[in-house]
């Protein structure tokens, strides 16, 4: 009786004390290693009551099966909406549910749906959207944002591609890339394009007290033009356009020309760019004007990790990060250039993120605490936060600062010390790659 009863005492005081799951962390939106699903969204206000919430699915990441009736190669996904209006406080404001069977066509790479939402003129809402693989049971979850406070803002517009008249999710465009600009309310006589020139600076780091870089200067030229829906559009040098329905309107639909080859970096003199973050003003001016680019390029990132093989590895985390940098967080900037952009490309995707309508919050595991009373031991997770604040412009919708008063102690200088040694920064791994 006694042997029993030290066994399974023993049994019993063993155990770790585990963190429960954190069901409101959505740090899998910014890891494309947790995200098998990567949709992209867009709000269009065809009248006063009715917002038109369409998705888009990329063919490369559904899961097509044919263990249906039909025997077809089918993707089955669930997509739930919930519509707040966020001037009201966060009032529920419609749902929608959706069972999509996506049918695989031989040569199609996307698939588009589009969601009728109950709304009323003169707010501000929020879309929260859950999409469920029911064949793989994985969820993703976005926050759209949108609003019906004008006739005049982005909302009232749908871009197209000029010949195929497919709806373009995404504003950035390329050299001799035609499109259409569709006015959704009343008849338009003509359309004013303002060209700005591309926005060049780079954040400062975190552990500066100093205000965000933005945008800060006026158009370059306005151009007005007789208005048709049909208008072929080509935008054919890098920067800003705004296009608006009067010449003194600072709202509207943006284009953005980031160059051919984004979000992507192919060439050496595009690849030293971002490379401000890790090296002196005085390496930059260096690699800037020099002769042979490539060269000081590899010299720079030899130095770095010592060695070729090393080398590469550096590179290939460093720029990849940069790709996902311009993929989840460019607005009139490349993401690499935005603050959070900055963050990810050092630190590496966030832990844990939480969403508001007005921010989110970025945490990073620290090396882990251990504490132990007898054969009992608690592990303890603490994390460095980043906090950043929406901040409202005419050009995105996905602009956003660094809170740098509510993180004092950011680490940056050993991240920057890290990687110059070769290793790549982690919070809670400093010592290794």
């Amino acid at each position: 009786m006694s042997s029993l009863a030290v066994i399974c005492f023993i049994a019993i005081s063993c155990r770790t004390v585990k963190t429960a799951i954190d069901s409101k962390d959505l740090s899998y939106l910014y890891n494309p290693t947790k995200n098998p699903i990567n949709p992209r969204y867009n709000v269009t206000n065809p009248s006063d009551e009715l917002s038109v919430l369409s998705v888009k699915f990329f063919a490369g990441d559904l899961h097509f099966s044919e263990a249906n009736p039909q025997g077809v190669p089918m993707a089955m996904m669930l997509i739930t909406v919930k519509v707040y209006n966020t001037s009201q406080g966060r009032v529920l404001a419609d749902t929608a549910y959706y069972n999509i069977n996506i049918i695989k066509e031989e040569g199609s790479l996307e698939y588009v749906y589009n969601i009728p939402l109950k709304v009323s003129a003169g707010f501000e809402y929020m879309a929260e959207v859950k999409i469920l693989d029911r064949l793989r049971l994985q969820v993703v979850q976005a926050f759209v944002p949108f609003n019906t406070l004008s006739y005049i803002n982005k909302y009232n517009f749908r871009a197209q591609g000029h010949f195929g008249k497919n709806e373009l999710f995404n504003p950035v465009i390329r050299i001799n890339e035609y499109v259409n600009l569709v006015y959704l309310k009343p008849p338009l006589d003509s359309i004013f394009i303002s060209f700005y020139k591309p926005f060049r600076e780079i954040p400062y780091p975190p552990s500066m007290l100093l205000p965000e870089k933005t945008l800060d200067y006026d158009p370059d030229t306005i151009v007005a033009i007789h208005y048709s829906d049909t208008l072929p559009m080509m935008f054919p040098k890098e920067g800003i356009f705004l296009c608006s329905t009067g010449r003194e309107i600072k709202d509207g639909f943006t284009f953005y020309n980031f160059g051919d080859a984004f979000p992507s970096l192919n060439t050496p003199e595009v690849m030293i760019e971002p490379l401000a973050y890790l090296a002196t003003e005085d390496e930059m001016n260096t690699m800037h004007t020099a002769p042979k680019p490539k060269l000081v390029l590899d010299d720079f990132w030899i130095k770095c990790g010592g060695n070729v093989e090393k080398s590469r590895e550096l590179i290939r985390i460093f720029y990849t990060r940069v790709e996902y940098s311009n993929y989840y967080f460019t607005s009139y900037k490349e993401g690499w250039r935005s603050e959070r952009g900055m963050i990810y490309i050092i630190y590496g995707p966030p832990d844990k993120v939480y969403k508001t309508s007005d921010g989110e919050s970025w945490g990073y595991r620290k090396p882990v605490i251990k504490s132990s009373w007898g054969t009992r031991y608690r592990v303890k997770e603490e994390y460095l936060y980043f906090n950043f604040k929406k901040k409202e412009n005419i050009f995105s919708d996905n602009d956003y600062y660094i809170s740098r008063s509510e993180t004092l102690v950011t680490f940056w200088d050993q991240a920057i010390a890290s990687w110059r040694k070769g290793i790549v920064y982690r919070l809670d791994n400093p010592e290794d790659i």
